[in-house]
């Protein structure tokens, strides 16, 4: 929907700008889906701690795509159930990140004062990357189920 309404597609020479976002990401080294059972609850703790983060910039979306707001509210709701859901597994939940308050603000702050003409690719570049960041964490669950008696 993006590409169609605001142009803003893979291709795009705009695109070329710096990604300085920070984005939570799921990697081998945090207990990816292919490792052993012992990277299992750091492969959790990861995924719940980058849905958390990602609260923050789904609310960005939201505020900013106005059209989309029942959307994105819908998939922030399921986000953050998901997140406290897989929370639930970690074998210590309290090492699970939670950005605070302080955080939290500090960080839609920095977002919000993104310039009018780079809003859309912010907003593509969050999107893109909280769908690969999805991609990986159901590839994730799918391998802990399989391995683990667990029910999602």
């Amino acid at each position: 929907q993006m590409c169609e309404k605001f142009t803003v597609c893979q291709n795009s020479m705009e695109m070329l700008l710096r990604n300085n976002l920070n984005l939570p990401k799921v990697t081998e080294e945090d207990g990816d889906f292919l490792t052993f059972l012992s990277f299992q609850d750091k492969c959790l703790r990861k995924i719940s701690s980058g849905l958390y983060t990602f609260q923050i910039y789904l609310k960005y979306i939201q505020e900013t795509f106005i059209s989309e707001n029942q959307n994105v509210e819908s998939l922030s709701y399921s986000t953050e159930h998901l997140a406290r859901t897989i929370r639930r597994m970690v074998i210590n939940p309290e090492e699970v990140i939670i950005p605070d308050a302080a955080t939290q603000k500090s960080l839609h702050t920095k977002l919000k004062t993104t310039k009018a003409w780079t809003e859309k690719i912010t907003i593509h570049l969050i999107l893109r990357d909280f769908t690969s960041f999805m991609e990986k964490t159901v590839r994730a669950v799918r391998y802990l189920k399989n391995t683990r008696s667990f029910s999602v």
